[in-house]
């Protein structure tokens, strides 16, 4: 009798102990409290994520290179279960970075280039501490309409010239029609503008201001119908949205390179950049939402990531993304 007493004993008391899954603590308020999305079986050292349970709403605004990434990985989760809003504006790096760190309007910034010092500056006047998460590879297209036959290959100094001072095709190739060119290429406050201008015009983008025949325009789309409608036009954005149009659009090497992903993985490409989203700790915290979804976009990017149109971001990158994550988040689950 006194060993049945005591099995019972022990078994109240081992019943009573917290459970310990993959080495991260499971509480009851884990279960119907607001982590309650967390579950095992999680991705390279990440929480799983149960977008069933996961409740609230969430702002995201930036890169119009990110956003049809950004818009998949939404898609996805909502498609698995998340019941919330997510809103994805596309209106440049530069003013996703203003609206996430300046009026402090957003959750995430999707952004097409790194962060700059004065953002981050910025940023910390508003109490926020920006995070990066790499989370994928662009190869910028400079793109044709498929009407032009005759541009293949462009050297980066003949793109400078393209872009800026050259008036007629036949200025930057002789043997090209005496046409004049038209030009389309995204707005001020995109990061494919910086990028483009950092890379063929050493970061002074006014000789690409001041060329003629010039539309500009933060829709990358807008872009694409420009393109499409002349033989002599020409322009530049994401690979996603070349790889969209892929009927009515020709793709340009540079120096001799395609834009392929080997090209891009062994960085011979000369234009490709790196693909980002940013959050903060405090948001990540006081928003469960926002810490499930970057849990679940940086879990699963790859495998959405080149059925967008990009190329995946090397493992250790994004085992860095994935360290911040646990980082900003730890003690919270």
């Amino acid at each position: 009798m006194k060993k049945v007493i005591v099995a019972i004993l022990v078994s109240v008391v081992l019943m009573s102990l917290p459970v310990f899954a993959a080495g991260t603590k499971e509480s009851a308020a884990q279960k119907s409290g607001p982590m309650a999305w967390i579950e095992d079986g999680g991705v390279a050292g990440l929480p799983g994520v149960n977008p069933l349970k996961v409740s609230g709403n969430i702002i995201t605004a930036g890169s119009s290179t990110v956003y049809p990434l950004s818009e998949r990985m939404a898609e996805r989760f909502k498609q698995e279960g998340y019941s919330g809003v997510i809103t994805i504006d596309s209106i440049g790096s530069g003013a996703g970075f203003e609206r996430f760190t300046v009026a402090g309007e957003t959750d995430i910034a999707n952004a097409s280039r790194p962060i700059k010092a004065k953002e981050v500056d910025a940023a910390k006047l508003i109490g926020r501490n920006p995070i990066e998460f790499r989370v994928g590879t662009d190869a910028l297209a400079v793109v044709v309409s498929k009407e032009n036959t005759f541009a293949k290959n462009m050297t980066k100094s003949e793109l400078a010239k393209l872009f800026s001072t050259a008036s007629t095709w036949s200025e930057i190739n002789p043997t090209w029609p005496n046409q004049p060119i038209q030009r389309f290429i995204p707005g001020t406050d995109s990061g494919t503008f910086d990028y483009f201008s950092e890379e063929i015009f050493k970061n002074n983008p006014e000789p690409m201001l001041s060329a003629k025949n010039l539309q500009l325009s933060e829709d990358d789309n807008i872009l694409v119908q420009g393109i499409k409608g002349s033989p002599y036009a020409v322009g530049f954005f994401g690979y996603a949205y070349y790889a969209e149009n892929e009927a009515s659009l020709s793709i340009l090497s540079i120096d001799g390179v395609e834009p392929t992903k080997a090209n891009v993985d062994n960085g011979s490409y000369p234009l490709a950049r790196p693909l980002f989203i940013y959050s903060d700790e405090q948001i990540m915290r006081t928003k469960p939402q926002v810490a499930a979804f970057i849990n679940f976009y940086l879990s699963y990017v790859n495998e959405e990531i080149v059925g967008v149109g990009y190329f995946p971001a090397n493992e250790e990158q994004l085992a860095n993304g994935r360290q911040a994550w646990l980082k900003a988040m730890n003690g919270t689950y």
